[in-house]
């Protein structure tokens, strides 16, 4: 980047020519500092409220180098003096809006540089100031010890014994402005790289289906409610252990945040390694509510949770349901309907002792089994108000299979004509699951 010279910038419009002429030092500074004020008052100070500089400088009193800067009405513009870094950090208050340093000031001891180090006492103020801008003062000639300052953090520097009252108003304008667009290049870059972040972290922790050696294919479509987010408080894996069966669940954790989102994340893995390690049915729901009230911020969380185990042949499967909407069911010559409900046992994380019983289901030869969250049935039809509902999503997805649709092309026209019908992006979580099972 390159070092700005204040005495060789070019000078804005408001300043070349279009501006009336500004007095040498010890003269009114009218409009310059009309300008000054103006530039700064919206990120700075409140409109009206003067502008603050703070002068540190070994003897100020002796050596006025900062003209009577005035305002637009008269008001003069204040200046803080200090001799020391002392006082400078007893005086550095939040109204103070550019510092003046002069970099012949001797370091503290406790600046932790080294004697040979000339710009030691700017470092020093730069970690006492990080959010505010910085000149530097240096002696006339010592151009490369202010550009140095510069490359250390000071938004510009100044030569003593060329300053005048209309080049200190520009430099501390620019100085203010410039400090200002870097604080917001960083957070915006700092912004950057978490959003970056945070989407590989969310891509990390969505499921990757364990389904080698299976003849069933396998479907997911995921949408989260939160703006901008990838993951949220919905749960979904598919894994299939050595005895050839196949294991689906889907759950969902109550609320939308962060908060949930992890939870659900963790509940996931949970379900996963006891599956692998040969739970199903009431007593892996059991260690799974165990697992809930560890980890859950507060004892109102609850988890709703769909898990289904698919036997070796694929023509039956176990269903348990814990709070959570019964799957749907597709065949052949038959409309799609939703599997049993009557056995639904309570969410996780309600009943310290509940049970979950066990439903035998006959899939037949050839099926598609659709597992879903609440979100895909919550959302509202048109102006009515109404919700979609279990019983609008069933004739939906008869519609579609009707028309051909099937895999991901069933799960995207779904999610797709949910958010029609809602008129407008979800407010909860979607998640949903398909596993088909073709005639060989």
């Amino acid at each position: 980047m390159p070092v700005p010279v204040p005495r060789q910038r070019a000078i804005p419009a408001v300043e070349s020519g279009q501006a009336q002429a500004v007095p040498a030092v010890g003269g009114p500074l009218k409009e310059e500092v009309h300008h000054t004020e103006a530039a700064t008052a919206s990120t700075h100070h409140v409109s009206g409220t003067a502008l603050t500089l703070l002068l540190i400088e070994d003897d100020p009193a002796g050596s006025p180098i900062v003209p009577e800067l005035v305002d637009a009405s008269g008001k003069p513009i204040r200046v803080r003096n200090a001799r020391n870094l002392t006082e400078a950090e007893r005086l550095l208050t939040d109204d103070v809006h550019c510092i003046l340093l002069d970099l012949a000031l001797p370091a503290p001891a406790r600046a932790g540089a080294g004697d040979d180090d000339e710009l030691a006492v700017l470092k020093h103020v730069l970690e006492l100031a990080p959010r505010h801008a910085v000149l530097a003062l240096t002696a006339s000639g010592d151009a490369e010890r202010g550009a140095q300052a510069v490359r250390v953090g000071a938004q510009d520097y100044l030569f003593r014994d060329e300053l005048d009252g209309r080049l200190l108003s520009r430099a501390i304008r620019y100085a203010v402005e410039r400090k200002r667009s870097d604080t917001a290049e960083r957070r915006l870059a700092e912004g950057r790289l978490r959003a970056q972040e945070n989407r590989r972290l969310e891509r990390g922790l969505l499921p990757t289906p364990l389904l080698d050696g299976s003849a069933l294919r396998f479907a997911a479509r995921y949408r989260p409610g939160r703006s901008r987010a990838l993951l949220g408080g919905d749960f979904y894996d598919t894994v299939r252990t050595p005895d050839g069966t196949v294991h689906a669940m889907i759950g969902d954790v109550c609320g939308h945040g962060p908060d949930e989102a992890a939870l659900g994340v963790e509940l996931r893995i949970a379900w996963r390694a006891l599956t692998l390690a040969g739970l199903c049915g009431d007593e892996l729901l059991r260690t799974l509510q165990e697992v809930l009230e560890h980890e859950r911020s507060d004892e109102e969380i609850f988890a709703t949770l769909c898990t289904v185990d698919i036997s070796p042949d694929n023509r039956s499967a176990g269903l348990c349901l814990a709070g959570h909407p019964s799957p749907l069911l597709a065949r052949p010559g038959h409309p799609a309907q939703l599997l049993p409900y009557d056995n639904n046992g309570p969410a996780l994380g309600l009943l310290p002792r509940a049970r979950w019983p066990r439903m035998q289901v006959e899939l037949g030869s050839e099926w598609s089994l659709m597992l879903y969250t609440d979100g895909l049935i919550e959302g509202r039809v048109g102006t009515s108000g109404e919700r979609l509902g279990q019983d609008g999503m069933v004739d939906m997805v008869r519609r579609q299979l009707e028309s051909g649709l099937r895999g991901e092309n069933l799960l995207r026209a779904a999610v797709n004509e949910v958010r029609e019908l809602n008129g407008g992006e979800l407010a909860d979580d979607v998640a949903v699951v398909l596993l088909d099972r073709l005639a060989s």
